[in-house]
């Protein structure tokens, strides 16, 4: 009897251990559960994400006025029925022009 009972706290100690002081006890619980909060955080910012490039999608596909936009700002494109001005500001100034009132160039202009 008295070998089974201390097999039994040998065991019990053993599984205590086990639960309490080794790495695959209640520290790897924590350190996943942290793991855990950190994904569904990044998981939640990559839904907002998802969420803003389908909307570009779908404003891209359906409308013509998001098309415009990134037409004009990315490939410098110009509609029908529009003037293009393009204003070089010179490399050396001019020798008789006064400086007081400076202007910021002037690109496209709708008509």
């Amino acid at each position: 009897m008295r070998i089974f009972a201390f097999s039994l706290v040998a065991a019990l100690i053993l599984l205590q251990y086990r639960l309490w002081i080794s790495d695959q006890g209640v520290h790897e619980v924590s350190r996943l559960k942290e793991a855990l909060a950190t994904q569904l955080a990044d998981n939640h910012v990559q839904a907002d994400r998802n969420r803003q490039l389908a909307a570009e999608v779908t404003d891209l596909k359906e409308g013509m006025s998001a098309l415009e936009e990134r037409a004009r700002s990315e490939l410098g494109m110009i509609g029908n029925g529009e003037t293009f001005y393009q204003v070089v500001t010179p490399a050396t100034a001019v020798p008789g022009a006064s400086r007081a009132v400076a202007h910021p160039p002037i690109t496209a202009r709708a008509e």
